[in-house]
């Protein structure tokens, strides 16, 4: 018979990690493996999610389960509310269905971290990029990558323009991000464009006038304006939760 004592702890690390809790976690809680195995067998209170990682019987399903189990496993044996950005962020396709921006799909989970790392999971991505703590946001629990570099990064990756236009325009409609931002987010990609090289604000108006928005003149304007007042423009908050 399992004790009360392991099921509450158990439900206290699965509480705040969408019903999920890994196998390294337990055991740094004090679950005995051969408790942990227990529970985890056929018809039990704990269901294989991904390797190593388990949905407790009666949480409610969050939604990205998969995503959010694949994140867990970056480092499994690290609580959520314990992990810096070092430990893995929600980045390029993964980070703008996250969003719910642009249409393009995300069949592969997506991460960036600091330094290299391999992965056995063929659905998985590491992309390797020391990411300051402005270019990311808390995003339905997750650590994520704010729009701006969003596109930065998928244009990097060799995406389709209009498919990374549409994940701006949404993005800035939206308010995820503001258009001065981007500007200065995306100049590094200008001159690959045939742009002139440093030149945010041409490559702005270029993905806009791509998806032909209705609003991308104002956008440019708005851009312009807080970008010639020499500074980074207006930010959206440090966290947003949707």
């Amino acid at each position: 018979m399992v004790r009360p004592s392991t099921l509450n702890r158990l439900s206290e690390l699965a509480e705040d990690q969408w019903g999920l809790v890994t196998r390294q976690q337990a055991e740094r809680a004090g679950v005995p493996q051969s408790t942990f195995d227990r529970l985890a067998a056929d018809g039990s209170i704990l269901e294989r999610v991904a390797h190593g990682v388990y949905h407790l019987a009666g949480a409610p399903l969050s939604d990205h389960l998969e995503l959010r189990a694949a994140w867990l496993q970056l480092a499994p044996d690290t609580p959520s509310w314990e992990r810096t950005l070092d430990q893995g962020v929600v980045s390029h396709r993964s980070a703008a269905a996250l969003y719910g921006l642009g249409h393009l799909p995300a069949d592969t989970h997506e991460f960036t971290l600091p330094t290299r790392r391999q992965t056995r999971r063929l659905d998985v991505r590491i992309h390797r990029r020391q990411l300051d703590s402005d270019e990311c946001i808390q995003l339905r629990g997750l650590p994520v990558t704010r729009p701006s570099r969003i596109a930065s990064d998928l244009l990097a990756d060799h995406e389709d323009p209009e498919a990374v236009a549409n994940v701006v325009a949404d993005a800035v409609r939206d308010v995820y991000d503001y258009p001065a931002r981007f500007a200065e987010t995306l100049a590094p990609q200008a001159a690959r464009f045939g742009l002139q090289r440093g030149g945010g604000l041409a490559m702005l108006r270029w993905l806009l006038e791509l998806v032909g928005d209705p609003d991308a003149s104002d956008w440019i304007e708005e851009a312009r304006q807080s970008l010639g007042e020499g500074s980074r423009g207006a930010r959206p908050p440090g966290r947003m939760n949707a």
